[in-house]
């Protein structure tokens, strides 16, 4: 099968961040098997999901892991033109969710098994595929405490989130938290009975804003933008009716951080001013709901090299999104981002790939397998 073909199968894969992922895992298995791929299908802690880790070559050297999710964001935009999990073709372009987050990469990562498989590799090359990427990087986590056992330290790790294939030295860390108060209701006419966790949760919700001012101060990195660390609110909830006071109100916030920032300790500070209502009574808890570091990789790293000479273009600085290759460089493998498609085309409606892309990323691939032959 070429790569476009793959991609028709695995988008057909309905694998929604959050749910089981057992028929594409099985999939990506078997046909991984067929080209002498040594697989290991390693179930995560919720039991009905899985990370897949397949290694061609010798798997006792260090070679470089080609690293993707499986899952993708719900399909529940109403402007779909078409089926979402039913791959259209368009002239040059291909539609599907996933197909650029990434799907894409996965098949093109695939489809380069048959190439792989008959070239005599003297270092092996990995396929890393995870589930939960979408949910904060769950999954990966669980492959990455793995790979001592699965291979030799690799050289390099190779994310291929969507970039234009055109690499990506770096990327902001991210944190994120829901913060949770409950206090006591009663009659609005009444406020001095109840505790209104509305007005509580007001008070965090400025201490966060007067965050995020102070944030816009510095430190500074000009690769990214905006060239500084950011919080931001995204979701309140909280009420019942207007002249009820509301016992409960829960709001998420997230902190994205340059490198040499941590991302959780960005939110240390809101999540304490909300501890602190506990002494007027009401009932406070945080829950870190995701975190994944930084990635940093230097200019003149050996993997940035490598990237320039396989793509033909020297790698981007950085980007402000988040990808699993910052949690595969904090276990000590130096990683860098490379994928087919446009991130700017994904978790909207009518998501698609061009075909020259999915080309592109195939012949990266079997490019770098011609490296590591004998």
């Amino acid at each position: 099968m070429n790569a476009e073909e793959i991609l028709a199968r695995l988008v057909a894969f309905p694998s929604v961040v959050g749910r089981p992922n057992g028929e594409i895992v099985e999939f990506i298995r078997t046909y991984a098997e067929s080209f002498g791929a040594k697989v290991t299908v390693a179930p995560g802690p919720e039991g009905d999901r899985a990370n897949l880790f397949a290694t061609i070559g010798p798997a006792h050297v260090p070679g470089f892991i080609l690293s993707g999710h499986m899952d993708v964001v719900p399909a529940g935009e109403p402007d779909w033109t078409s089926n979402p999990f039913a791959l259209r073709a368009e002239g040059q372009r291909l539609y599907g969710r996933g197909a650029s987050d990434m799907k894409g990469f996965l098949a093109c990562a695939l489809a380069a098994l048959p190439a792989l498989a008959v070239a005599p590799l003297a270092r092996p090359i990995h396929l890393a595929f995870s589930y939960d990427e979408e949910a904060g990087c769950r999954g990966v986590r669980h492959l990455i405490d793995l790979l001592p056992r699965l291979c030799a330290k690799p050289e390099g790790c190779i994310v291929g989130e969507p970039s234009g294939m055109r690499a990506i030295r770096a990327h902001k860390g991210k944190a994120a938290a829901r913060i949770e108060i409950r206090g006591r209701s009663g009659h609005s006419s009444r406020p001095d009975q109840g505790l209104n966790a509305i007005h509580a949760m007001a008070e965090v919700l400025a201490k966060a804003v007067r965050s995020i001012e102070q944030l816009k101060a510095g430190p500074f990195n000009a690769n990214f933008a905006p060239p500084y660390s950011s919080l931001q609110i995204g979701t309140v909830a909280g009420g019942q009716a207007l002249n009820v006071i509301p016992d409960y109100c829960s709001a998420e916030i997230e902190a994205r951080a340059i490198a040499g920032v941590s991302p959780a300790a960005l939110l240390e500070p809101v999540v304490m001013a909300a501890t602190k209502l506990a002494d007027r009574g009401f009932k406070v808890s945080s829950e870190l709901l995701s975190e994944y570091p930084a990635l940093s990789l230097a200019a003149e790293a050996p993997l940035a090299r490598l990237l320039e000479e396989l793509t033909g273009e020297e790698p981007l600085a950085a980007v402000s999104y988040g990808t699993e290759a910052g949690l595969y460089q904090a276990a000590g493998v130096e990683a860098i981002i490379c994928g087919p498609g446009d991130i700017a085309r994904a978790h909207r409606a009518d998501e698609y790939i061009e075909i020259g892309e999915l080309a592109a990323c195939r012949r990266m691939i079997e490019d770098l397998g011609a490296r590591l032959r004998h």
